[in-house]
């Protein structure tokens, strides 16, 4: 049964469904708070780019992942999905790409501009080897959830969850390929490979939010 407004979670499925999300949510919220604190200190610490970067998409992902549970909880509470608020959750969720790919993108041309060189981060290798192992095993789960829910909000998130592990899994590369070879551009390139892939998906939730 649907109404102008929304949906209904008539189905006790469904309902198993979106708890299944709701639990999800908490997880990558509970993570993301962690490797965002590691990273940023981690970042800032070794002068990194990509390492701050990948530390502030934490923050993001912890952002979108609330406005998704907020969202979930509020149509577990009364049993309706109400489709404009999730219209206006999917702008939010791309406007939080963009804001990442912006921030990334600045600072990539600051630092190719001043030459700044990042020190090696053994912490950085490490919780990004973690996180590129943690964030595509959620991203997983969460979209083969949210495609059972019927969810394009919850689809959405895990779209999210899959860029940060896109995101491990570069600034990775790039912060080994740094420690072996030295060369500081590749921190840099890392970074820019963070945003396109932010602006891509963000991108993606705008014309979504837009066909809704």
């Amino acid at each position: 049964m649907s109404t102008a407004a929304g949906r209904r979670l008539d189905t006790a499925e469904q309902r198993r469904f979106a708890r299944i999300a709701v639990w999800l949510l908490v997880v990558t919220i509970g993570y993301n708070i962690l490797e965002g604190i590691v990273a940023v200190a981690a970042g800032l610490t070794a002068g990194s780019v990509a390492l701050t970067g990948f530390g502030f998409d934490s923050a993001i992902e912890v952002v979108a992942a609330a406005i998704v549970l907020w969202r979930l909880r509020a149509e577990l509470r009364h049993g309706t999905v109400d489709e404009r608020q999730e219209r206006r959750a999917m702008r939010a969720l791309a406007i939080t790409f963009f804001a990442l790919a912006a921030y990334i993108v600045a600072e990539g041309i600051r630092d190719l501009v001043t030459t700044a060189r990042p020190e090696t981060s053994l912490i950085g290798i490490g919780l990004t080897a973690l996180s590129a192992v943690i964030m595509p095993t959620l991203a997983f789960y969460k979209r083969r959830n949210g495609q059972r829910l019927g969810s394009r909000l919850v689809v959405t998130d895990a779209a999210e969850t899959k860029l940060c592990a896109w995101l491990s899994i570069s600034t990775l590369a790039g912060l080994g390929l740094y420690a072996l070879i030295g060369w500081a551009w590749l921190d840099t390139i890392a970074g820019f490979v963070i945003a396109y892939f932010a602006i891509r998906e963000g991108r993606e939730a705008w014309v979504a939010e837009k066909d809704a």
